[in-house]
Formats: structure tokens, C-alpha cells, sequence
């Protein structure tokens, strides 16, 4: 039991690992196409990002390749929940029909 919870806890470490890489990506995008010098925001949200999931990685791993693989699990389905989160709306078929674009 001891080892399922240890593989649990990994598994929510990768889920807040992604959900910080993936809210700090969010939030540098936003801020760094507004802004006046976008390349220093892309750069310094990359390493922060980078520096802080890698350190995250290594530290929940431990050494042993279970806790990698599913602290990996985890920031996969951070990843799929931010993606579902960000999607677009879907589109508004409902309305009147657009024009036929050609030529009488």
C-alpha cells in the first residue's frame, strides 16, 4: 500500500508540475504580447518554467524510474486539462447560410 500511495503522490506532483508549466506559459503568453519587450518575458517564463519542472522532476524521481514515469503521468494530464481548457468555443452553425463564393 505503501508503494501505491508513494506512486499516488508522484503521479499529483507531475499534475502541479503541469499545472504551473502550463498556467505560467498561459500567463507569459498573455503578458509578453501586450508588452513592449516580448522576447524577455518568452525567455525569462521559459527558463523559470524549464527550472522549476525539471527541478520538480528531479526531485519527486528520486532516483527511481516509477516515480519518473509517473510524475510524467501527471504532467501529461495537466497537459490534456489545459489543452480541454483552452480549446475554442465551437462554432456557430446554426445561423443564416453563408454566400456561395463563386460567379453567377
Amino acid at each position: 500500500m505503501s508503494e501505491f500511495m508513494s506512486l499516488a503522490a508522484a503521479t499529483a506532483a507531475g499534475l502541479a508540475l503541469g499545472g504551473f508549466f502550463f498556467g505560467c506559459l498561459w500567463w507569459t503568453i498573455n503578458r509578453g504580447l501586450s508588452s513592449s519587450q516580448p522576447a524577455l518575458w518568452f525567455l525569462g517564463g521559459m527558463l523559470l518554467r524549464m527550472g522549476v519542472t525539471l527541478g520538480g522532476f528531479y526531485f519527486v524521481g528520486r532516483g527511481n524510474w516509477a516515480f519518473w514515469l509517473a510524475c510524467l503521468l501527471g504532467f501529461v494530464l495537466a497537459r490534456l486539462i489545459a489543452r480541454r481548457l483552452a480549446a475554442a468555443p465551437p462554432m456557430d452553425r446554426s445561423g443564416p447560410a453563408r454566400e456561395a463564393r463563386h460567379a453567377p
